[in-house]
């Protein structure tokens, strides 16, 4: 029986955020609806959680009627307004001591969830499961999508964006791993090189085993495992055959057991504080692959829970 460190009460709170400004493709906001409709509330509830759940966020309302790009970035005040939303939200639970449950949407939104984790635990570990690193800065990024810079923002290295001011650089770079890397841009690895943050491809998955890997990647940003614990999950992390209903999918993923032992290990901790299921899309597959993408998003959080 595991025993939380930092949740009270065994409370979960789901943040549902149909959001999709990060990126091109239309769907990737009907994730977090999918979710909850296959059963993800009463599934939590078996599970003895306590389940906060006030309904989806309205974002569209927090669409400008202008939104200019900056420099290449694509829809940046919308993009802000919502994480900034989503940040003040995922704080006021985390200070109630409840864990943090948040549906994307893509995963811009992390700018948001991971804000609101650090204001309340700047101590805390980000494991970020992901085909790509999300590491592009406003120079680098190629697409102008701001679901490929989150993580820039976060550690403080994408410069001065007018609008995305309130977010602090309290993440840095020794509480920062990545696991399932396997499509990252050369800026990308070379920020990675410069700023020594630990990540383990796929070709480290496939060489170690992923229990080895998360292991390594435990003993890399929380050695005795007492760090809150922030887990943000991109479906695309897992191989196409397992999640296909996603928008940027990669060949030679994770498998549905390696994607689920990650879930099972950060668990197993105790200090898990703060989950994101990213890049759910519904829009983007036939029935069936839709069906499979969505259970398993439900079954890793069930997993980490």
């Amino acid at each position: 029986m595991t025993t939380y460190k930092y949740i009270e009460g065994k409370t979960v709170a789901i943040i549902g955020c149909p959001f999709s400004g990060g990126q091109p493709k239309e769907g990737v906001d009907e994730g977090p609806l999918k979710m909850i409709e296959y059963g993800l509330i009463p599934q939590l509830q078996e599970m003895d959680w306590d389940v906060e759940f006030d309904g989806h966020y309205r974002l569209t309302d927090l669409r400008p009627a202008k939104d200019p790009n900056i420099g290449k970035l694509k829809r940046p005040l919308y993009v802000s307004r919502v994480a900034q939303t989503v940040a003040k939200t995922v704080e006021s639970h985390l200070r109630k001591r409840q864990l943090a449950l948040t549906l994307g949407g893509d995963h811009s939104l992390a700018m948001g969830t991971v804000s609101g984790t650090l204001a309340v635990y700047p101590n805390a570990c980000l494991i970020w499961i992901d085909a790509h690193a999300d590491l592009n800065t406003p120079e680098s990024t190629e697409s102008g999508n701001l679901h490929g810079c989150p993580v820039s923002f976060l550690l403080g290295i994408a410069g001065k964006v007018p609008g995305f001011e309130w977010i602090k650089p309290l993440l840095t770079a020794n509480r920062l791993v990545y696991i399932g890397l396997r499509d990252v841009d050369p800026p990308e690895k070379l920020l990675l090189k410069k700023h020594g943050i630990k990540a383990f491809s796929m070709h480290e998955v496939d060489k170690y085993g992923i229990g080895k890997v998360v292991e390594m990647a435990l003993d890399a940003v929380n050695p005795d495992r007492s760090l809150p614990i922030h887990l943000s999950f991109d479906v695309d992390a897992l191989d196409p055959s397992v999640a296909p209903s996603t928008g940027t999918p990669v060949r030679g993923g994770l498998t549905f057991r390696e994607g689920h032992y990650i879930c099972e290990a950060v668990h197993e901790t105790g200090s898990l504080v703060a989950l994101d299921i990213m890049e759910v899309n519904p829009s983007l597959a036939d029935e069936a692959s839709v069906f499979q993408t969505v259970t398993v998003g439900c079954s890793l959080v069930r997993c980490c829970l």
